[in-house]
């Protein structure tokens, strides 16, 4: 006799044509009478869905406007630089989020970094490899960029964590279709305030990189959770539905792999003097305006110090640099991240 699967534990499919679109539908699954049980977790008690299956149709429009209170767009994007430079160093991620080692450990180098993993840590540079096969054999179903590594990441034995930052990011999945490039995110735990808009960021920005590295146009970025949940702490900041006009993130960040290198390394060295405290914020007003960056480039480092001016209580530089910005979705989520202060949340 075939035992079916109890209800709640088949697969639940979120899509959308954005990932706000995609999110809306999980947090109003979430705050419907049946949509996620009761779990208890280690950090307290969580409302969980089993099994999510979740697939973004333009990853170029990687932004959760929706949440509420708004997402840190700063840290978003320091993350995506500190990623694709291979790095684990906390030093640089803590200084656009400052409660970060709160969850992650208050440490020098960060256990489950990323992009240490992707470029660096089982010995070879992993994007470096899928964008050699993918460029030579572009039909490979062998492209797996591995994030888990069972020796350090395993609970030990007597079930203890064996750190604080452990990846909740397992592996990521490539495969060329049609002249474009899909991609598979698969993850072992997904907090749908505090990880999920954040992820959509980080892997979607991956995405296209690559696909501009092997010229490609962008395919559907798809996301499967095994364990998509909310702490009950934070149960209630996914309603009322923010329902706010959505802009348009109007630029490509694709680049052949020989451009991106050399702006990519131009993009750190600058972002690295927005955490470097010892500017002020005259100095990261004349550094945006001496920049030699592609405009989209220029934008995302834009938005780092314009942050970096804030920090620094200089509101008149802050805005200057913002003035500088083109991309009008990045002047909407700064603008949404610059209306938290009006309260005490954190940053």
């Amino acid at each position: 006799m075939i035992k079916l699967p109890k209800e709640g534990c088949l697969f639940r499919v979120f899509e959308g044509q954005t990932a706000d679109n995609a999110w809306q539908k999980i947090a109003c699954a979430f705050r419907s009478e049946h949509g996620a049980a009761v779990q208890v977790s280690r950090n307290g008690p969580t409302h969980e869905i089993l099994h999510a299956a979740i697939s973004v149709a333009d990853p170029r429009q990687r932004w959760v406007v929706s949440r509420n209170p708004p997402m840190n767009v700063a840290f978003a994007l320091a993350e995506v630089v500190w990623i694709m430079a291979g790095r684990d160093d906390s030093a640089f991620l803590n200084y656009f989020n400052r409660a970060l080692p709160k969850y992650s450990g208050d440490c020098t180098n960060y256990h489950g970094a990323y992009g240490h993993r992707l470029r660096k840590k089982f010995g070879l540079d992993q994007l470096e490899r899928a964008y050699q096969v993918l460029s030579r054999n572009p039909e490979s179903r062998q492209i797996v960029l591995q994030i888990w590594d069972s020796a350090v990441d395993l609970p030990s034995s007597d079930g203890q964590p064996t750190s604080e930052d452990i990846p909740c990011n397992i592996a990521a999945l490539l495969k060329v279709r049609d002249g474009a490039l899909e991609w598979t995110q698969i993850m072992r735990s997904n907090d749908i305030f505090r990880g999920l808009p954040y992820n959509f960021v980080q892997f979607t920005t991956i995405q296209e990189i690559m696909a501009g590295w092997l010229n490609l146009t962008l395919g559907s970025y798809n996301h499967v959770s095994d364990s998509l949940h909310i702490y009950e702490r934070d149960y209630d900041q996914v309603a009322p539905i923010n329902h706010t006009p959505i802009v348009e993130n109007t630029d490509s960040l694709a680049l052949s792999k020989t451009e991106f290198d050399l702006v990519s390394a131009e993009l750190e060295r600058n972002c690295n003097a927005v955490a470097d405290e010892t500017l002020n914020g005259e100095a990261l007003v004349r550094q945006i305006e001496k920049c030699a960056l592609p405009a989209p480039y220029r934008n995302v480092l834009c938005v780092l110090s314009a942050e970096g001016a804030r920090k620094r209580k200089c509101l008149d530089c802050t805005n200057q640099i913002m003035a500088i910005c083109t991309n009008p979705a990045y002047q909407q989520l700064y603008l949404r991240w610059l209306s938290r202060f009006r309260g005490n949340e954190q940053t």
